[in-house]
């Protein structure tokens, strides 16, 4: 039997996949690097359609032509080593996928190497965590457009689906998959961030339990906010560790990360495009990293035990209303940072269809994304989601209770780095007038860099002397 899809890689997302493949009906040769984990996965699926591999080359020779092997391995090196090790075995047409989180960068590199042999590749992100992986995952395929037909049934059929609509769908060229992918994940840091910084504020100024917090996550996800994020919240909030307590109370407060978040920020450092929000989530992760540091600056500078006086069960509205006005902000850089990137490398991004993939299996997925998805089949060519209708009425409906819930925490000595960063974000993008003419003017004063002039055409540039000893020498046009 040749099988219809090659797999390396049989950790848990592996080996769910494999199992969601085989659920399917599809035939899969499976092989990993330890051959225990192969005997294991084989002694634990007799009687499926599984051929197991101990070798790259007995892999390739049990996949049916044109071959698809898909690897879910760690990014980086290990990925280049396979391909090296695959590329001596392959024939012409054939097909290798990448569904580990591989900087997109890599993956445009990658495409070219096979594509230049003769080959095809694929990178898709593969969101949604060992059940998305087994039940149905979000996935976000770029890499070689032909290879798409060839590996669409199989992707399709093993995703997660979402009104009948499969949540995964062809990105675009090289690296676009992966791009796409990178930002989910920098989202993903963005709604995790806004979500602590609401229980912070539950917890250390309303002053409540993790009981009633959890009853909280469970009411607000019944709302707008109705998200796999939320609904995990609200669970882990209400567990209990073998002594009866709240288990969350028990966990070391610091945060690891894999590196997707700080891809995303320094892809907007590279594109130009504020991506503020998700930025304060990666820095707040390295902060809490800090932990011994932080003690002893807390003993240094003692925090005075915050007093909330108001209305306890209005505030938590309040909160909840700037919760979903921060994400909003998250999901407009998001979008803008994709936007820009799109032109940059010549993608035609779908991106009311990058909302519907997100829209299930992945875990980002939220009642949310159909409005995303509603906004750019609306209005294709939208510039921000702020701009859209919907959420110019909600942005309008909670932003006094989102100032006043950031307000309320400065003054209490609670950081939200998230929450205020966004509202920056906001003001910053609705005003008409920013302070940078002085910032133009102060760059001009001692570099020479020139500037542009209300009274005057865009894209016409000019130098004052304002020392008197300077010149009229301009330096270089600044790159706007």
């Amino acid at each position: 039997m040749l099988a219809d899809i090659g797999m390396i890689g049989l950790a848990v997302m592996g080996s769910n996949l494999v199992k969601n493949m085989l659920g399917k009906g599809y035939s899969v040769a499976v092989y990993n690097r330890e051959r225990e984990m192969t005997e294991h996965f084989m002694e634990q699926n007799r009687g499926e359609k599984v051929v197991a591999a101990y070798s790259y080359a007995e892999l390739v020779k049990n996949v049916a032509r044109p071959r698809k092997i898909m690897m879910m391995i760690r990014a980086g090196k290990p990925v280049d080593e396979v391909i090296g090790a695959l590329i001596p075995l392959l024939d012409e047409g054939d097909i290798l996928i990448d569904g580990g989180n591989s900087h997109f960068p890599d993956t445009m590199r990658r495409t070219a190497l096979l594509e230049s042999k003769g080959f095809r590749y694929i990178g898709t992100g593969v969101s949604g965590g060992e059940e998305g992986a087994l039940k149905g995952p979000s996935m976000m395929p770029g890499g070689s457009p032909s290879a798409w037909e060839e590996v669409k049934p199989i992707l399709q059929s093993i995703c997660a689906h979402v009104d009948g609509n499969p949540c995964c769908e062809w990105v675009g060229e090289n690296g676009a998959g992966h791009f796409v992918k990178m930002v989910h994940n920098g989202i993903e840091y963005g709604d995790m961030q806004l979500i602590c910084e609401s229980y912070q504020l539950m917890r250390d100024l309303i002053g409540l339990s993790a009981g009633e917090m959890s009853e909280i996550f469970k009411a607000w996800n019944k709302t707008e906010l109705d998200s796999y994020l939320i609904e995990i919240t609200g669970r882990i909030l209400g567990a209990k560790d073998a002594d009866g307590k709240p288990l969350v109370e028990k966990i070391l407060d610091t945060a690891g990360q894999k590196g997707t978040g700080k891809w995303t920020g320094i892809a907007s450092m590279e594109e130009g495009v504020p991506l503020t929000l998700i930025c304060e989530a990666v820095h707040a992760r390295c902060l809490s990293s800090m932990k011994a540091e932080r003690v002893r600056a807390a003993s240094v500078y003692p925090h005075k035990k915050p007093s909330f006086k108001g209305d306890k069960k209005a505030f938590i509205e309040d909160i909840r209303k700037a919760l979903y006005c921060a994400k909003i902000v998250s999901y407009a850089q998001g979008y803008t940072l994709m936007r820009a990137a799109a032109k940059t490398y010549g993608w035609n991004l779908n991106y009311g269809g990058i909302a519907l993939m997100w829209r299930g299996g992945c875990i980002i997925r939220s009642r949310f994304l159909g409005k995303i998805k509603e906004a750019f089949e609306s209005n294709p060519g939208l510039e921000n989601l702020l701009l859209d209708p919907y959420f110019k009425q909600t942005i309008e409906r909670g932003v006094e209770s989102w100032r006043g819930v950031v307000a309320t925490a400065v003054l209490n000595g609670i950081p939200v780095p998230a929450m205020s960063s966004a509202l920056e974000y906001f003001d910053g993008y609705t005003t008409e007038n920013l302070p940078a003419n002085l910032l133009q003017a102060q760059r001009d004063y001692f570099g020479a860099h020139t500037y542009e002039r209300t009274d005057a055409p865009r894209g016409q540039f000019f130098h004052t002397n304002w020392t008197g000893e300077g010149g009229d020498t301009a330096s270089t046009a600044y790159e706007v």
